[in-house]
């Protein structure tokens, strides 16, 4: 099994960046998500979840930092979330961080992520 690494890109679209790591479980998320064939992007960092979780078995701790996710990219999120919630439920340990701008409305969209997984999510106000 191998990491992912994948710098993010800005142009007609916007591809974050991201950091899979084996070794440690360390996942990160960084930059914005608005992208054309957003399911594509983000099942491969799905599929490498769940190859982790059958493989390694160990713990996942995840880094969200989007300054910008589109309504496509939250539907993917919201997988992601799905399967470390199954992992967590399975007895998998796991940890969230989302970190997001210190404003009321981004706070509601990490909150929104909470009721809708059901998945404790350490909430990390950054300043703008």
């Amino acid at each position: 099994m191998e990491d992912i690494h994948i710098e993010g890109v800005h142009e007609a679209f916007f591809t974050p960046t991201v950091n899979f790591e084996v070794a440690t479980g360390h996942c990160e998320i960084s930059g914005e998500s608005y992208l054309e064939e957003t399911s594509k992007f983000y099942a491969r960092l799905i599929e490498w979840m769940k190859k982790y979780i059958a493989e390694v078995k160990g713990p996942l701790t995840f880094d969200f930092k989007l300054s910008y996710f589109n309504t496509s990219s939250s539907k993917c999120l919201v997988d992601i979330l799905d399967v470390l919630k199954k992992y967590q439920n399975d007895g998998g340990k796991i940890e969230v961080n989302w970190y997001y701008d210190d404003t009321e409305e981004e706070l509601e969209e990490v909150e929104d992520f909470i009721l809708e997984t059901g998945l404790d999510i350490n909430k990390i106000p950054i300043e703008i």
